[in-house]
């Protein structure tokens, strides 16, 4: 009866753990997803200016920011009229006061007459072609990674602004590609951190998608040990029988 009881006990035990698992699984889940939907918007690349970094068609998750808090290196979604009012993707290469132009001596791009390299653009060669902006105060220079193809900030250099765009016009940060599966964090430039204001830092998709699989497990978890559970103590009454009759 003794060991009866210790059975009993330890199954109830069990049985309120694995509630627990279950319903701190459900929490961590849910949460992750409300979070994600709080923090992050989707958004399709309309073109392959951005490729290799994101290509077009991918879906993408960009954090809500406001536009003060875009530094250099940062991929932007923002809308301008000047630029036909859509939705558009582009890196973030200067910022109020920056000389954008290129090229140096080794072909690239320069921020205030320092170098960058840049490894995240499509072609060798040239950065670009020969140009000259000074970025007027609280507004944004903007380069798309395929410079063969992008219609950027360079092609509106005639227009006010140098062909930047006031920091307001930013949406949001692009902080990973969600679809295909497997694109990744979309990485902040190593270049650009030992200019004036550095780079900015990651947003918490991280931490959104621990809690996610954190969650998914613990539910997997929880749910599979009353099977488990149950198919041990039947293979213990097994034996127990069979110990019994021999």
């Amino acid at each position: 009866m003794v060991g009866g009881t210790r059975g009993d006990g330890s199954s109830r035990l069990g049985g309120v753990l694995s509630g627990l698992a279950v319903a701190a699984g459900c929490l961590l889940f849910l949460g992750g997803f409300v979070w994600g939907a709080l923090v992050y918007r989707p958004y399709t690349v309309p073109t392959d200016s951005m490729v290799p970094t994101v290509n077009v068609g991918d879906r993408v998750l960009a954090e809500r920011i406001d536009g003060g808090d875009v530094r250099r290196g940062d991929v932007v979604v923002f809308r301008d009229g000047l630029w036909g009012d859509l939705p558009m993707i582009k890196r973030v290469v200067g910022v109020g006061g920056d000389e954008i132009a290129c090229c140096g001596e080794s072909g690239r791009l320069t921020v205030n007459g320092q170098e960058i390299d840049e490894p995240y653009l499509r072609a060798s060669g040239p950065a670009a072609q020969d140009f000259t902006a000074r970025v007027p105060e609280g507004n944004l220079f903007l380069l798309g990674d395929d410079r063969r193809t992008s219609l950027d900030s360079r092609s509106h250099l005639e227009q006010e602004g140098n062909g930047s765009v006031p920091r307001s016009a930013v949406d949001a940060r692009v902080d990973a590609v969600a679809w295909p599966l497997g694109g990744g964090s979309v990485e902040r430039p190593a270049a650009f951190a030992a200019l004036p204001g550095g780079v900015s830092q990651a947003g918490p998709i991280r931490w959104m998608l621990a809690a996610v699989v954190t969650g998914t497990l613990l539910i997997a978890g929880g749910a599979a040990y009353g099977p488990v559970a149950e198919r041990i103590a039947a293979g213990r009454r097994r034996r127990g029988e069979a110990a019994g009759a021999a």
